[in-house]
């Protein structure tokens, strides 16, 4: 009997809060291997490589593992990414290996008066914008099934570094800074990894908008998750950046997930299991 063949995936930026979360949701499932930039707690996991985008080369990583699936949580200095990016782009091509890019609403961030869908033109006004818009573009010289881009809104979680920080400034009374004219939408890690290891699993391309259906003010989320965290009267600053409402979301329209992988805001805060 043919043995079944185990997939390869290296997830770059394995050490970091998406990357960690991605590593531990497909472990399991697939031969998966990650790189860290700083954390002694992997220098003895045969499965991590340690890698500085800086001054090493992901050439020698890639001929090592010989990934088939290339997930990309890499955070740091953009012009260092774009670099490693046209590298993965490379090895793509010369593999037929796909890379999966996670990348942002902020490539729309200079349209302001709609949500975003998946063939909707990009256009930013801020650096990290335009680096992600660089980067995807990038990626879409490949063929649409060596690549998946999954655009993502604010990620939050019961450890993501937006809930530390906000039980951070309410524990020491301090104001933290909500936007009432800000229109979103919202994803969780728990709901995030499970999107994506559906699309490795079954092996789709293209463009994928991966937040919540529905659309919430930033304000409004933020007290809703003040209240299943338990405090009371926090000190909250409203600040408002227009006269009218802005958007900032991405919605899926064309590349839908099935139902069961479709979640509106409150159940990505149910999802979060806050403690």
């Amino acid at each position: 009997m043919k043995e079944r063949y185990l997939k390869k995936i290296l997830i770059l930026g394995a050490s970091g809060f998406i990357g960690g979360a991605l590593y531990k949701e497909l472990c399991s499932y697939f031969d998966t291997y990650g790189t860290y930039h700083t954390g002694k707690i992997y220098a003895n996991n045969k499965h991590f490589f340690p890698f500085d985008m800086q001054n090493d080369d992901l050439i020698e990583i890639l001929s090592r593992v010989r990934p088939d699936v290339i997930i990309s949580a890499l955070r740091g200095d953009f012009e260092s990414q774009i670099e490693t990016h046209f590298d993965v782009v490379d090895y793509c091509k010369a593999t037929g290996s796909k890379i999966i890019f996670l990348s942002s609403a902020n490539v729309f961030d200079a349209f302001s008066n709609f949500p975003s869908y998946e063939f909707d033109k990009t256009l930013s006004m801020s650096p990290y914008g335009k680096f992600k818009i660089k980067i995807e573009t990038a990626l879409m010289q490949l063929p649409e099934k060596n690549y998946s881009i999954a655009r993502l809104p604010m990620v939050f979680g019961s450890h993501s570094p937006r809930i530390k920080e906000l039980k951070y400034y309410i524990e020491n009374h301090k104001a933290y800074e909500v936007f009432p004219d800000l229109v979103m939408n919202v994803t969780n890690i728990e709901l995030l990894t499970k999107q994506l290891h559906y699309i490795i699993n079954r092996e789709i391309g293209g463009i994928f908008h991966l937040g919540s259906s529905d659309l919430v003010h930033h304000n409004e989320f933020i007290e809703e998750i003040i209240k299943v965290l338990g405090y009371h009267k926090p000190l909250l600053k409203n600040v408002y950046t227009s006269n009218f409402d802005r958007f900032l979301a991405v919605l899926p329209k064309d590349n839908k997930l099935p139902k069961h992988l479709n979640f509106g805001h409150i159940e990505v805060i149910k999802e979060m299991n806050i403690s």
